[in-house]
């Protein structure tokens, strides 16, 4: 399949078709993938519609090398767990495909990033190696051709300054930032933006006490003057980006659906409105694994919206005795 195709698709029907394609495809050049699809005793050939293909539980990525291309992998992505062995390695064997998913995404909510002055504060992706976030937001740094982009670390006198300066000259401003650093940010500073797209990417990764998102936002707006605050939805298992535009609910580019399952039968897809498990299909994803069960609870709308609720713990995740493959 060549990766054009993915990022030119229109309707459910053209969205179906070549997510049962990809399906196929990575059922046989998978292993870790055709292996867990064996275990389960399903055959192939009899699924015949995306709500009935099995997503992979995203903790493989935790254990094994989840690829479907013999080619050697150009990068490998590491998540934020604390040591080696709770870190999901996503190996990636194609950067074209990723750089292409993430910038037609946000293209595709926001406009041309050449457009945006980016001003990234993500200092817990910036001290770590491997960060699929911080490849995205350096493309955008460099894309938007813009000197006064760039990345703040512990220079949020700088970064105030900045978005201050340019909010008032109505430049067009993306304020991308892990949340408890934007709470950091606020607690020093008072802002009344009026051009600025203020982005939390989510997570307090341990430096503060965990918000419900309406918490979370809340003071967020307050702090920054403006009427919403916007989220990026993404991991490092994936290659693509769903993004909010406030109140939490997200949407997903074209070539990338959510579904919800059920948390006691995984292999159960419910229907809309109903809370579940989070599922992901990700066409981008081709390479890898496009169909992933996660750990998050959340809730998909008629509109194929949706909207994340929480986390799994541990003892709730059923199913995954299969990680010893």
């Amino acid at each position: 399949m060549k990766r054009n195709t993915l990022f030119k698709l229109h309707t459910a029907t053209e969205f179906n078709e070549i997510a049962l394609e990809i399906f196929k495809f990575q059922a046989s050049h998978n292993t870790v993938y055709k292996n867990f699809i064996n275990l389960l005793n399903i055959n192939v050939n009899s699924i015949q519609k995306i709500e009935q293909i099995p997503f992979l539980p995203i903790q493989f990525f935790k254990t094994h090398q989840v690829v479907s291309s013999s080619k050697k992998e150009q990068q490998v992505f590491l998540s934020s767990g604390t040591t080696g062995n709770n870190q999901s390695k996503h190996f990636v064997t194609d950067l074209a495909v990723y750089e292409k998913s993430f910038r037609k995404g946000f293209e595709y909510f926001y406009g041309k990033i050449e457009a945006y002055t980016v001003l990234a504060l993500l200092p817990s992706y910036l001290e770590r190696k491997g960060s699929s976030l911080i490849y995205m937001v350096n493309d955008f740094i460099q894309k938007s051709n813009n000197p006064k982009s760039g990345f703040f670390l512990n220079n949020l006198d700088e970064l105030s300054e900045n978005l201050k300066k340019l909010d008032q000259n109505n430049d067009k401003v993306l304020l991308i930032g892990v949340s408890f650093a934007l709470l950091d940010l606020i607690e020093k500073y008072q802002f009344n933006l009026k051009n600025t797209v203020v982005m939390e990417t989510g997570g307090m990764k341990g430096k503060r006490k965990e918000l419900i998102r309406e918490e979370l936002h809340y003071i967020l707006q307050k702090g920054f003057g403006v009427e919403k605050i916007h989220s990026e939805y993404g991991m490092t298992e994936l290659l693509s980006q769903a993004y909010s535009k406030g109140n939490g609910i997200f949407e997903c580019p074209p070539w990338m659906k959510v579904l919800t399952r059920d948390t006691e039968d995984p292999l159960t897809i419910l229907p809309k409105g109903k809370s579940g498990g989070l599922n992901i299909i990700d066409l981008a994803n081709i390479n890898s694994c496009s169909f992933i069960a996660t750990q998050d609870l959340g809730k998909v709308y008629p509109n194929n919206t949706f909207e994340v609720l929480g986390r799994f713990d541990h003892s709730d995740i059923r199913g995954c005795n299969l990680l010893v493959l």
